[in-house]
């Protein structure tokens, strides 16, 4: 899948004499064939380089979801012996999450509304703010998460005390 850029302008004019003048009837549907011809071929290589993107995309999908699995088998095991580790890392797999599901919500858009897409403005302020909120949204999320963390860990602590205030 080779993927030609678009801005390359590496496209074919030809001109053909016309029999009638420069501004008749045939001239003109001549030359809207010719655009016509020229924005499909344009349409198509953008179509290619999506498609080659789509592959690099699926395969960089499956790595981290066998990196997920993973993770979650490491998780697992660490949670048998006592051992929770939290940091960057974690901090690194919010923003990755908050832009999967940006990139998703893109495609399916493209997907369902061709139209749309293909004249929208992709800096219109609607998109902006909702990436905002997105964004916003994941960051709550997150602390929603280490705060109900935080009163699991408390918790256990508050446990371990009444058995010990027992014992005495």
């Amino acid at each position: 899948m080779a993927c030609r850029p678009s801005c390359s302008g590496s496209y074919t004019v030809v001109i053909l004499p016309l029999r009638t003048t420069l501004y008749s009837l045939d001239a003109l549907r001549f030359y809207l064939w010719i655009k016509r011809l020229k924005d499909l071929e344009k349409e198509k290589d953008a179509l290619w380089c999506g498609l080659d993107i789509l592959e690099k995309a699926r395969i960089w999908y499956l790595q981290r979801l066998q990196e997920n699995r993973l993770q979650q088998d490491r998780i697992e095991t660490n949670r048998v012996f006592g051992s929770c580790q939290r940091g960057p890392a974690e901090a690194w797999s919010c923003l990755l999450r908050s832009r999967i599901q940006r990139v998703n919500g893109s495609l399916g858009s493209v997907m369902s509304e061709p139209n749309v897409m293909s004249c929208s403005n992709p800096c219109l302020p609607e998109t902006t703010a909702d990436c905002d909120l997105r964004w916003h949204n994941t960051l709550l999320t997150r602390e929603v998460s280490d705060k109900n963390h935080q009163i699991s860990m408390l918790e256990l602590e508050k446990d371990a005390l009444v058995k010990q205030l027992d014992e005495l």
